[in-house]
C-alpha cells in the first residue's frame, strides 16, 4: 500500500510540476503579445528586458519549490475564488491589469510619453524589488495561496513582513504594477496601473473578514500589527 500511495504521489507530483510550468511560459507568451503587438515590433528593448529581469527571478524560486515546497506551489496554483464578493473583485481586477501591460506598447507606437531612460531604469528595479518582496513573503508564509482561503492546520504568521504590516503581499503588488508603467517606458499605463490600488483594498477588506472568522489567533495579530498596507496610515 504504501508503494502505491508513493507512486500516486508521485504522479501527482509531475502532474502539479507540468501545469506550473505550462503557466509560467502561457503567462510569458501572453505577456509577449501584450508588449510587441500594440507596439508593432519586436524592436522594443524595454519589453525583452521586463520578461527576461522577470523570468530569472521566478525559474529560480520555482525550482527552489519544486524541490522544496510543493505544497506552496499548489496553493499558488488555485486561481478559482470561492466566495462571491472576491470573484467580482477578481473580475474587477482584470480590465487594469491588462491595459497596464497593453498601452505600453501602444505608447511605444505612437510615442505619447517621453519617458527618460533613468526614470525607465529606476522603474525596473522598483519592478524587480517588488517581486523579490513577493518571494521574501512566499518564504515566510508556506499559507500564500492565490485566492482568499484558510486552510487546515494554517497558522498565522507574525514574523518577517508580517511584523510591518498584515498584508504584505499586496504591497510588493502595488509596487510591481505600480512600477511596471515606466519600467516599460509608458507615463499613460500608470492610470491602469495605479486603479488597481482601490480593488486591492476591496480585496483586503473581504480577506481581512475571512482571516477573524476562520483563523485562530489572526484578531490578537490585528491589535499586534495594526496596520494592514501602510504602517501610520492604512
Amino acid at each position: 500500500m504504501n508503494g502505491e500511495k508513493s507512486e500516486l504521489e508521485g504522479i501527482e507530483l509531475k502532474k502539479l510540476k507540468r501545469v506550473a510550468i505550462a503557466r509560467v511560459l502561457l503567462v510569458f507568451f501572453i505577456l509577449g503579445l501584450m508588449f510587441f503587438l500594440p507596439a508593432g515590433t519586436l524592436r522594443y528593448w524595454e519589453g525583452w528586458a521586463y520578461l527576461i529581469y522577470i523570468a530569472v527571478p521566478m525559474t529560480i524560486f520555482g525550482a527552489y519549490m519544486f524541490k522544496h515546497d510543493t505544497k506552496l506551489l499548489e496553493r499558488r496554483m488555485r486561481i478559482h475564488e470561492k466566495r462571491k464578493e472576491q470573484k467580482l473583485i477578481q473580475a474587477l481586477g482584470i480590465l487594469p491589469f491588462l491595459l497596464t501591460f497593453i498601452v505600453p506598447g501602444f505608447d511605444r507606437r505612437f510615442g505619447w510619453s517621453n519617458v527618460p531612460l533613468p526614470v525607465t531604469i529606476a522603474g525596473m528595479a522598483l519592478v524587480l524589488l517588488g517581486y523579490l518582496m513577493t518571494l521574501k513573503v512566499f518564504m515566510a508564509n508556506r499559507y500564500a495561496s492565490r485566492i482568499v482561503e484558510v486552510d487546515k492546520g494554517q497558522k498565522v504568521i507574525t514574523t518577517g513582513p508580517y511584523a510591518l504590516v498584515r498584508h504584505p503581499m499586496y504591497v510588493s503588488i502595488i509596487i510591481f504594477y505600480g512600477a511596471s508603467p515606466l519600467a516599460l517606458s509608458s507615463y499613460w499605463a500608470l492610470i491602469p496601473a495605479l486603479s488597481i490600488i482601490p480593488v486591492l483594498i476591496f480585496r483586503i477588506i473581504g480577506e481581512e473578514r475571512e482571516l477573524l472568522q476562520n483563523l485562530e489567533g489572526y484578531r490578537e495579530y490585528t491589535q499586534k500589527t495594526r496596520y494592514r498596507l501602510v504602517p501610520g496610515i492604512w
